[in-house]
């Protein structure tokens, strides 16, 4: 699996950007740069998307200095920038306790 240092470093050089979608979703969910920052920090890779059909990627999860829980959808730091491709606080229903780990539900596939 992806090692999560250069996507940090990256991160806190400012050497990102943020696509549409994560713009978008960013503001609709009043999740502020600071916010994506914290948890890239501190936060743990939790899953990989190195075949992607838009290019690799990895999910990163992570709690805010005031205990709000985020996924961050980056790229691999392979490009000179990282994209931030999305956005979000998980929904309990569908991640366990600590929004590490996906839950199976009867509708999976």
């Amino acid at each position: 699996m992806l090692e999560i240092k250069e996507i940090r470093r990256k991160i806190a050089s400012n050497e990102f950007e943020f696509s549409k979608h994560a713009a978008d979703q960013s503001i609709l969910r009043q999740i502020r740069v600071h916010e994506i920052k914290e948890v890239i920090a501190n936060g743990q890779l939790i899953e990989d998307y190195p075949t992607d059909k838009y290019g690799s990627s990895c999910l990163i999860c992570g709690v805010t200095q005031v205990g709000r829980a985020i996924h961050v959808q980056c790229s691999y730091p392979t490009r000179p920038l990282i994209k931030i491709i999305t956005v979000y606080e998980p929904d309990p229903e569908r991640w366990n306790d600590n929004f590490t780990v996906r839950r199976t539900s009867n509708n999976d596939g």
